[in-house]
């Protein structure tokens, strides 16, 4: 009996292309429509797997990790085949005869190839097995403080409330352990992805990913400089800000002239928002009240009032929403992250929400990309272009309703403020800037700079964590509170190092087009201050939101961006979002020493 991938791969091979035939463009789709017939079904055989190992993580039980290398080597039989390879290149040769979504699609085919190439099928096959026992390493890892368990919300809580700063060294020193379990792991993934993809042409892994940009490595690098050097004014002032404040919270004389890592509250010194609490406004004191699935709910509603359907009842029979209890015998990744199962109807989320202001922020953004996913699942985009314009249009679409969920128009809306609540909208600011603009550097400097040493430059494993450190110091004005060896690995502590790596710069990039987007929302559909904005029940929001998700991939990025907001990519609506808050940091840090280096 035939296998699938064997009754799909001839399939495929059916589709020859012969030089010079007229038809050409009836056979590249016919060659397609084959292709995607196949993609949607191994692709939804491995996300089910991946789905199972990261709801179940048994220790000791590796029946969901052995399933998952199964379906994933399916997976890149099928996508990284020879057939597949040398098809889609005949059908590119002669691009110029074939339409233009018809070359977006066949691009999209060999891209997801190159990392499932059959031209280094032994390397494919150990990096999946590789990497299914990073991420069994990762969550499946005991975190403890004072020899108890604790979990990476109660990390991420104690780093938020905690005071005393040998108490904070304690927690933050916990958080790190886990990097000396994945350091050889990374050091083995690093080196399979770059032989992957090298074998289809690429110098390397990271220039692999960006290439989905139509950017080169460079190019990319240039970009997030660029940014980063847009927003450094805004950036140098919030940091000179944390150190003094914090020194005064923690009861220190001496202010360091860089941030001290486990002062900041994240385990990354990636958000320090929490340093902020807002007079006028304690959504957690309402919503410690209210239950994890109504967090959910008013998500949807969200989505539901801009004219988006109601989420399918599969997502809520499917999707592994909230906290294991207690008495769980088994663990669960416990970042957030949203899940187009089938490249169809198939959505689901994993998440952990409990009933506080960060998970109703975070479940706004997670349904964000549920709704993208329902949004281009249509006749028009093909499943293979069944994804965002670019990869931080995704994160950037999400982010943007959770910051526009947590703005006070709509909470008084809503009932969750009083009408009327008097705030101080400079701490509200503030408080932003310390998430959205501190994100910034890591994002761009320390995680970006360091994966593309990582894999262009192939860095040394004995110079990881001081390579880490120095683009912390560099771009964050960071330090660690003391040496690290390199028996650590506090780079790998971050998930994405680990399971999404080589695109950090992603989530910076969203944050960028987030302020982009909103800006233009709120001026020129609204009508409103964008501090101060109201999306709920607004159809022209959703419309204009539609017009960006219903394309995918099928676009390209930087029209769709010039095409929505009428600029190219550019900080300069997150620098004038902020411009407020400049006139006060000035006048409180008047005085103060300012010691971030400038950025080359």
């Amino acid at each position: 009996m035939r296998s699938l991938l064997s009754i799909l791969l001839i399939a495929l091979l059916t589709h020859s292309c012969k030089p010079g035939n007229k038809e050409i463009q009836q056979q590249a789709q016919a060659f397609l429509d084959s292709f995607n017939a196949g993609y949607v079904k191994v692709y939804t055989v491995y996300s089910e797997a991946q789905w199972a190992s990261n709801t179940k993580i048994v220790e000791g039980d590796s029946t969901n990790a052995i399933a998952e290398q199964k379906a994933g080597q399916a997976f890149s039989d099928f996508v990284g085949s020879k057939t597949v390879i040398d098809r889609t290149r005949k059908y590119l040769e002669e691009k110029n005869k074939l339409t233009d979504l018809q070359v977006k699609a066949l691009e999209a085919v060999l891209y997801q190839a190159a990392n499932y190439a059959s031209t280094a099928a032994g390397a494919v096959k150990a990096r999946i097995k590789a990497e299914t026992d990073q991420t069994t390493a990762l969550y499946g890892f005991t975190y403890k403080v004072d020899g108890k368990p604790v979990t990476t919300n109660d990390i991420d809580n104690m780093l938020k409330k905690e005071t005393d700063v040998q108490r904070r060294l304690q927690v933050w020193e916990a958080s790190k352990e886990v990097g000396k379990n994945l350091k050889a792991g990374l050091i083995h993934l690093r080196d399979l992805r770059n032989q992957v993809v090298q074998s289809l042409g690429f110098s390397d892994f990271f220039s692999y990913q960006v290439s989905e940009y139509k950017m080169t490595a460079v190019e990319m690098l240039d970009l997030c400089k660029k940014i980063n050097r847009e927003l450094y004014p805004l950036y140098r002032e919030l940091h000179t800000y944390a150190r003094y404040e914090l020194a005064k919270k923690y009861n220190v004389a001496q202010v360091p002239d860089f941030l001290p890592a486990h002062w900041a509250p994240n385990r990354w010194s990636q958000d320090w928002s929490s340093m902020v609490e807002v007079k006028g406004i304690n959504l957690d004191s309402v919503l410690s009240k209210k239950s994890p699935e109504w967090i959910v709910k008013e998500g949807e509603g969200f989505y539901q009032s801009l004219g988006f359907p109601a989420l399918p009842q599969t997502f809520w029979d499917r999707s592994s929403l909230y906290p294991l209890p207690a008495t769980a015998n088994y663990k669960k990744n416990n970042h957030a992250s949203a899940w187009h199962m089938d490249l169809q109807n198939d959505v689901r989320s994993l998440m952990s929400v409990e009933p506080n202001t960060e998970w109703f922020e975070t479940a706004h953004h997670e349904l964000g990309h549920i709704y993208y996913y329902i949004s281009y699942t249509n006749k028009d985009v093909p499943p293979i272009l069944r994804s965002g314009a670019n990869r931080a249009f995704h994160e950037g679409i999400g982010s943007m309703i959770g910051m526009a969920a947590m703005q006070k128009p709509y909470l008084e809306a809503k009932g969750l403020l009083a009408k009327g609540t008097v705030s101080d909208d400079t701490q509200k600011l503030l408080q932003e800037a310390l998430n959205s603009v501190v994100f910034i550097p890591f994002a761009t400097g320390t995680m970006t700079e360091f994966e593309y040493d990582l894999y262009k430059n192939n860095l040394s494993p004995h110079q990881f964590n001081e390579r880490w450190w120095q683009l912390a110091k560099k771009y964050q004005g960071i330090v660690p509170p003391s040496p690290r060896s390199e028996d650590y690995c506090d780079a790998a502590t971050k998930t994405h190092i680990n399971d999404d790596p080589g695109q950090y710069y992603d989530y910076a990039l969203s944050y960028v087009i987030l302020f982009q987007l909103h800006d233009h929302i709120a001026k020129n559909i609204l009508k409103q201050d964008p501090h101060a904005t109201n999306y709920y029940g607004n159809k022209q929001v959703g419309d204009f939101l539609k017009k960006i998700m219903s394309p995918g991939a099928s676009r390209d990025w930087r029209k769709v961006l010039k095409d929505a907001v009428g600029e190219d990519i550019s900080a300069k609506a997150m620098v004038s979002y902020f411009e407020p808050l400049m006139k006060y940091l000035r006048e409180v840090n008047k005085g103060r020493k300012y010691t971030l280096p400038e950025i080359d």
